[in-house]
Parts: C-alpha cells; structure tokens; sequence
C-alpha cells in the first residue's frame, strides 16, 4: 500500500499571499517617489500591503504547524511564503516603532514658522494644518533643535550652511544671501524620504550681536505623522553645523576677531602734499 504525500493548502497560499506582498510593497513605494502615486492614496495602498503582509505570515506559520502535525508536502512553499512576508513586514514594524516613539508631529521649527516660511507649490497648498510640539516638550525630546549663535560674519555662516545642504543631497529650491534691510539670509531646500514623502527643510540665517545665528525649520508635505524625521533633521544639522564651524576657526584663527580700525593722523603731523 502507498501512502500519498498531499501537498498542503495552507503552504500553497502561504506561498500565493508571500508573493503577493511584494509587489503591493514595492511598486507603490516606486510609484510615490516618482510622483505618479499621491500621498493620499499612497498611504491606502500601503495599509493594504501591511494586511496582506500580516496575512501571510499568519497563513505560514499555521502552515507549518500543519506540516509537522500531518507529515504533508509543502515545507519550501510555507518556509518561502515566511521570508517573503517576513521581508515585507519588517518596514511596516520599524515605521510602526517609529510612530509609538514619537509623538504625532509634521511640522518642527526652531523659531516662529513666519520667520521661516515654506515655499509656496501645489502640495503645500493643500497641506493640512501642521501637527505641533509644546515648546517644552520640543526641547526636551530634541534638545539639540535649537537656535545656533557662532562667532562668524552671516555670509561667512551662510555658506558653511549651504554647503552641508548640498553635501546631504538636499534639493535647494529657493537660496537667498544674507543682506536686505533685515540682513537674513534664507534657503529652502526639498528632501525626498525612502517611502517617498515630500519635506523641506528651511534655514534662516541673520546677524546676531556677537556674530551671525541661525535658525531652521523641517516640515513633512501631506504626512500624517513625521516619525521623528524633523526632530531628527534639525537636531543633527545643527550639530554638524557646530562642527563645521568649529573646523572653520580652527583652520582660520583671528577670523572672528574685530578688524582695528586704521589709526587717524595726528593734527600735529602735516601731510606730504601740504
């Protein structure tokens, strides 16, 4: 007598779900980068390939139990519909850690958004109002997101500013040099994320009594949460900007010393042409 190994159903569709997952992952991610998927309907899309991602794993590791109870065929089936699920879930498990560790927030901003405005497009116009931190909660989750005073001129400060702006990739839509009536110097610069939401990032910078400072705001464009990018961006901006600044004096010692004024003739002394 023969026994027929059946190849089990729950690996067959371990497999089917598994391989599912990976272009409902994949091809909106590619579509939202190139702009031909709207964040909207991006972020629908993506809660879709989460379930079918999440289904899948289910539907292969019960698989498996069922393979080891009953002895069926279907082990590379169930374990490969696994590693694909698992593949596709693991995206959506960091993105859903980075949404419990940080609160709810589009918009961060070291000084009053007015002094740091956006540039006006067609998805900033139809933005939803930003989601703010406290002042207090702000300086306590990101103490380094804060105003930088430096003992530099503004268009000395300016551009060590842009050139780590052009260093990060960052695309530079508007670049304005200090000077003006209020001196301020600004630029806005657009940042593409992995999954392919739209932030920019704006820097201020302006004369301050002992030199020039600088002030920064980072805002996600039709996200419903930023998963900490904006405190991230600016607390670590400012802190490479304290080392290129820092590298700058030391490599230029006196440049931050005042220039001494040229020492007016004395009445005593004639000139040579009188």
């Amino acid at each position: 007598m023969r026994i027929v190994l059946r190849t089990s159903k729950w690996a067959v569709w371990a497999r089917r779900l598994g391989s599912l997952a990976v272009p409902l992952t994949v091809l909106p991610v590619l579509m939202h980068r190139e702009g031909f998927l709207d964040s909207a309907n991006f972020l629908v899309v993506a809660l879709a390939a989460c379930a079918v991602a999440g289904l899948a794993v289910l539907v292969a590791l019960i698989a498996l139990v069922r393979l080891w109870q009953t002895g069926d065929r279907g082990w590379d089936r169930a374990l490969s519909g696994l590693v694909l699920a698992l593949a596709c879930a693991a995206p959506f498990a960091w993105y859903g850690y980075l949404a419990w560790h940080y609160p709810v927030v589009t918009d961060m901003a070291t000084a009053p958004r007015n002094q740091l405005p956006l540039i006006f497009e067609p998805d900033t116009a139809a933005m939803p109002p930003p989601r703010l931190l406290p002042p207090d909660e702000q300086g306590r989750r990101f103490p380094n997101a804060a105003t930088r005073s430096y003992p530099l001129d503004p268009v000395q400060l300016f551009a060590l500013a842009e050139r780590l702006v052009q260093s990060r990739g960052w695309e530079i839509r508007l670049r304005r040099e200090p000077g003006g009536p209020d001196g301020a110097g600004r630029l806005n610069a657009r940042i593409l994320t992995l999954p392919g939401w739209r932030e920019e990032a704006v820097l201020r910078v302006f004369p301050a009594p002992e030199g020039a400072a600088v002030d920064m705001r980072s805002a996600s464009i039709g996200a419903p949460h930023d998963f900490g990018s904006n405190g991230n961006r600016i607390s670590e901006f400012m802190v490479a900007l304290d080392n290129e600044v820092t590298t700058f004096l030391r490599d230029n010692p006196g440049i931050d010393e005042p220039v001494p004024l040229e020492a007016e003739p004395s009445p005593d002394v004639e000139s040579e042409s009188g």
